[in-house]
């Protein structure tokens, strides 16, 4: 897992750069801090394909991470996840709000109410509606399309 984190920071990643890479104090101290952001500081030379799938995915946040993105686009980020799970995924997302923005799409309304301020429903292809999650749960449009009258 160390190795994922220090290849997804930003570097230098010519060839020949690549013959004599070593990780440096200041990238160890920056996989020691995305270690810490994503709460995996106890699996920290656990091979990645034996993590859990809940660590995965925050090491997936974390590579996103370690490039040191504006914008967080994740696709369905709690698929699969059990509700604790997803509770621990929506505290991290919490814990990154105002040093990224972050857009997700996810069908898990629950998780939609823990993690949004402003939600944009698409339906084939466009904007059917936006706001918070309430007014959208109380669009007419909304509810004919997924609730279907």
């Amino acid at each position: 897992m160390w190795d994922n984190l220090d290849l997804a920071l930003k570097a230098d990643r010519s060839w020949f750069r690549a013959l004599s890479a070593r990780t440096g104090r200041e990238a160890r101290r920056r996989i020691e801090e995305l270690l810490a952001t994503i709460r995996l500081e106890d699996a920290t030379r656990r091979p990645a394909g034996l993590l859990a799938h809940r660590q995965k995915q925050r090491l997936e946040i974390g590579m996103l991470l370690a490039q040191d993105p504006r914008l967080l686009l994740l696709d369905e980020p709690v698929a699969g996840m059990t509700d604790e799970e997803t509770e621990r995924l929506a505290e991290l997302l919490e814990t990154l709000r105002g040093r990224h923005s972050i857009v997700v799409v996810e069908h898990d309304m629950e998780f939609v109410a823990r993690i949004a301020r402003r939600v944009t429903v698409l339906h084939e292809g466009r904007v059917l509606a936006e706001g918070t999650l309430d007014e959208v749960k109380a669009n007419a449009d909304v509810v004919d399309v997924y609730l279907g009258r």
